[in-house]
């Protein structure tokens, strides 16, 4: 945990900004604002998306493949 109350997150793959980090249940944890630190041993700094982040610090997270921010919004537009 950060002071900003972001969460620092040690990666073993590169993910992209705006990606939404999950644990095994695919329950959403952490949405990724920034990545840091050298390229061959990434951090992420990630904006919390649950109240309890602490149950989940020393367990390991999953990037989603396909995040809800990538899809196109289609709306129906009134005649």
């Amino acid at each position: 945990m950060a002071n900003s109350g972001r969460v620092i997150i040690k990666l073993t793959k590169v993910v992209d900004e705006g990606q939404v980090l999950c644990n095994e249940k695919l329950d959403k944890v952490a949405k990724v604002t920034e990545l840091i630190g050298p390229v061959a041993q990434p951090y992420a700094s990630a904006i919390p998306l649950t109240n309890n982040i602490k149950k989940y610090v020393g367990k390991k997270i999953f990037a989603l493949a396909s995040t809800p921010a990538n899809y196109k919004k289609f709306r129906r537009h009134r005649k």
